[in-house]
């Protein structure tokens, strides 16, 4: 596993997360801030990528607004998790795919341009694997912006409202995707993105910015692998909160230091009775279980059942999938 980051790596994740330049030459501005060419910058972000540390740069997309998605998960026989993993990875929609510590030890995000779409993909991979798949459904989100900075002390994320879908067209399905997916790292990224979606470049720049204020883009900037560099102590904590106490919950859970996704999604009677989502990312078990006793004394959150669920293995970590394309990914 990679942990070691050099201080310019470490500013160029630590700065740029959020709020990346929408402007022609955006590595022209992290040059400057970095004092580095943009050359320099550019070859440091595709190492960053071929290393496995980022994932793209580009842009993360609000649940079920330009499309639909749902957190599902799986209970996979030991001698099976290889198998059924690999098929659910090569499910196209597939976008995140983890093994917890749970019975329930597969969990993945599915992504579709529709509801259709997405329930035919978890048919398929029922179908396919004889296995069982929770639809877990968002309901309400606290906090879905995964951004934080990987070094000094821990700080609130922050908050944005609801989004405005009139901002939405359906043209700007395709640009979402390829944001969604990473821009491509040359001198002119948006124009490159421009070229292959048949808009001009300030087209292109100011639709992601109008989309960005507009909220359905969550965040514009570099996207981290969180566990390539160094925080492996991942954990998905799930909450059983009363019905008439989750708003304060989740609100209270969002804007706790060390907290840094927190949502409600629906629950499954009889089988999945939790109801509150919150992650904890951490360098070490101990780090996550000292954040994680620090939240659940918070006075909204006292008496509240709960269980961390431990990332013990990362499938797959793509971008979300927003344009038809059935064709699993290879």
């Amino acid at each position: 596993m990679i942990t070691h980051l050099d201080p310019i790596d470490q500013r160029l994740l630590d700065e740029f997360q959020r709020d990346f330049p929408l402007v022609s030459r955006p590595f022209c501005v992290l040059a400057d801030a970095l004092r580095l060419t943009e050359a320099d910058v550019i070859s440091r972000l595709e190492t960053l990528q071929a290393e496995g540390r980022i994932s793209r740069v580009g842009a993360t997309v609000r649940p079920n607004t330009a499309g639909a998605s749902t957190l599902a998960a799986m209970a996979i026989p030991e001698d099976r998790i290889a198998e059924v993993a690999a098929r659910v990875g090569h499910e196209g929609g597939v976008n995140h795919s983890y093994l917890r510590e749970h019975d329930w030890n597969l969990w993945f995000v599915a992504t579709a341009p529709n509801t259709e779409a997405l329930e035919t993909s978890l048919d398929d991979i029922r179908r396919d694997t004889g296995l069982d798949v929770l639809d877990l459904r968002l309901r309400r989100p606290f906090n879905i912006d995964l951004g934080f900075r990987l070094s000094g002390a821990r700080k609130r994320t922050p908050r944005r409202g609801e989004p405005d879908l009139s901002a939405l067209g359906e043209a700007d399905r395709p640009l979402l995707h390829a944001m969604s997916q990473g821009m491509p790292l040359v001198a002119r990224p948006y124009a490159a993105l421009g070229t292959r979606l048949g808009l001009d470049e300030a087209t292109v720049i100011d639709r992601i910015q109008t989309l960005f204020t507009a909220g359905i883009l969550t965040r514009v900037g570099v996207i981290v692998r969180h566990r390539s560099v160094g925080w492996s102590s991942n954990a998905m904590v799930v909450w059983k909160v009363p019905q008439d106490q989750i708003l304060a919950a989740g609100e209270a859970l969002a804007q706790h230091p060390g907290v840094t996704l927190c949502y409600e999604r629906i629950t499954v009677d009889g089988v999945w009775d939790y109801n509150l989502y919150s992650m904890i990312h951490a360098r070490s078990r101990c780090e996550a279980a000292e954040i994680l006793h620090a939240a659940s004394a918070l006075p909204e959150m006292a008496g509240i059942e709960h269980e961390p669920l431990f990332s013990v293995r990362c499938f797959k970590q793509t971008g979300a999938v927003l344009e038809n394309n059935r064709e699993r990914a290879a």
